[in-house]
């Protein structure tokens, strides 16, 4: 995962169309529960842990932590719930059928000293939801869920939940000194023909992979992941007026889906490639 981490998850008996994917700072996992009377089990993780019921929910839901956490009620659909890092959190399910999505958030995450956070359980909270929801149906919809994608969101997450959630206010953004931002954007244009990571950005500005992710958008105006991507369609675009075909253009800047490429490059320069080709 790229982080230290003590993720455990002990359900009984287990869910099923368990589904994962882990990105430096953080870790994503989707299951599904058929109708069952009964479900302990038991979580404890170095990271900060969010869960949400995204279908179904149960009679009842006990929770008990040993940071002094409890809950005794229904899950619900859209419920939110925190577990806060190295706080085990002990739960048990009464007449359950649920799908659940769960993400994990390192403290690389957050710029410096991690924030404090006090636990949960089965709160309303719709960003939260839906950007879990997002996760989940990215990964379904193209049965993989790229680390890029996931890194981007999670950053995104910590940001909302360090301001929503923590104890103290996060500092805010400085600006990326001019020699940091040239060393990126020359690794970047050196680097396209791969996935690049912000973790792997963030260590050529030699910053922490949080303090990177808002300094470069406050910089640049856009996110790592969106400045990859853009530099990314300019090269193929350069590529595809050179006489390059669409196939080669996406496979040369780290595309392996043409489909992909194609809507990503209409998106963002209001034409198909096709189109480059002929100018």
């Amino acid at each position: 995962m790229g982080h230290t981490t003590m993720y455990r998850r002990v359900h009984e008996p287990e869910a099923s169309d368990r589904r994962s994917a882990v990105w430096p700072g953080g870790r994503f996992d989707a299951g599904r529960r058929a109708l069952t009377r009964s479900v302990e089990g038991v979580t404890r993780s170095a990271d900060l842990i969010l869960l949400v019921t995204l279908r179904g929910g149960a009679r009842r839901l006990e929770v008990r932590s040993d940071c002094g956490h409890r809950y005794d009620g229904t899950d619900f659909a859209g419920a939110v719930s925190l577990a806060p890092p190295d706080c085990e959190r002990r739960i048990r399910l009464q007449d359950v059928e649920a799908e659940w999505a769960s993400v994990a958030l390192a403290p690389s995450v957050f710029e410096g000293r991690p924030p404090v956070f006090a636990p949960f359980s089965n709160a309303d909270d719709p960003f939260v939801r839906a950007l879990v929801c997002e996760l989940d149906r990215a990964q379904q919809s193209a049965g993989v869920l790229d680390p890029a994608y996931g890194e981007t969101l999670a950053y995104a997450l910590g940001r909302y939940m360090a301001s929503r959630y923590a104890a103290a206010p996060a500092q805010a953004a400085s600006r990326l000194a001019p020699w940091r931002l040239k060393r990126v954007t020359a690794f970047v244009e050196a680097h396209l023909h791969r996935p690049l990571a912000i973790a792997e950005l963030a260590a050529i500005a030699e910053m922490s992979s949080g303090h990177f992710h808002r300094v470069f958008r406050e910089t640049t105006g856009v996110s790592p992941l969106g400045f990859v991507t853009e530099r990314r369609i300019a090269r193929a675009e350069a590529l595809l007026r050179g006489g390059a075909d669409v196939v080669e253009a996406a496979a040369a800047v780290g595309f392996a889906s043409p489909s992909h490429f194609a809507r990503l490059f209409r998106r963002i320069t209001g034409r198909p490639p096709s189109a480059a080709r002929r100018t």
